[in-house]
């Protein structure tokens, strides 16, 4: 099965399947116009959260740390509460539509956005749920996202509701 998360440049064609593009460097495009950047191919939502820090950039791109490295900080700096949370949020999404994570960077074995993703892809399998278009042609019910505690009167309904239809249960 075709990964739902792509990969782009800055800056490239957009091709046909890709419906979100989401810029994940920490800067926008020197020089382009905010109102351009989407016509121009950058992004359609800038999404800086997901970048590397700064120094991690700097200690990567100077020749200070391997890829490796910089992999194993970048994982660790995506496990801080706020990127977690997003990532959490594109690993929903792409049940339902295939986004498209772009960067600056020419090498994208080398890049962030590969790593993440990974990480992304990681996410959705782990939720273990078949959900949207994959839940309706397998004819399961979606996996619920809200707290539990929001389907309490839900519940207690369908137990009342099958306490009428089935008298003694």
């Amino acid at each position: 099965m075709k990964s739902p998360v792509t990969l782009y440049r800055y800056g490239a064609p957009r091709s046909r399947d890709e419906l979100v593009r989401i810029g994940v460097a920490r800067q926008v495009p020197r020089g382009v116009k905010r109102e351009d950047r989407q016509r121009l191919g950058y992004f359609d939502v800038h999404l800086p959260l997901l970048a590397p820090s700064a120094p991690l950039i700097k200690a990567f791109r100077g020749g200070e740390i391997a890829f490796e490295t910089f992999e194993r900080r970048y994982r660790r700096e995506m496990e801080a509460p706020e990127p977690r949370q997003v990532i959490e949020l594109l690993a929903t999404m792409v049940a339902f539509e295939p986004v498209s994570l772009g960067c600056f960077c020419e090498d994208e074995a080398r890049c962030h956005r590969t790593l993440l993703r990974t990480l992304i892809e990681e996410r959705a399998k782990e939720r273990g749920a078949l959900f949207g278009r994959e839940a309706a042609e397998t004819g399961q019910e979606p996996p619920r996202f809200a707290s539990p505690v929001c389907y309490a009167n839900y519940e207690r309904e369908e137990r009342e509701a099958e306490g009428d239809a089935h008298p003694g249960g």
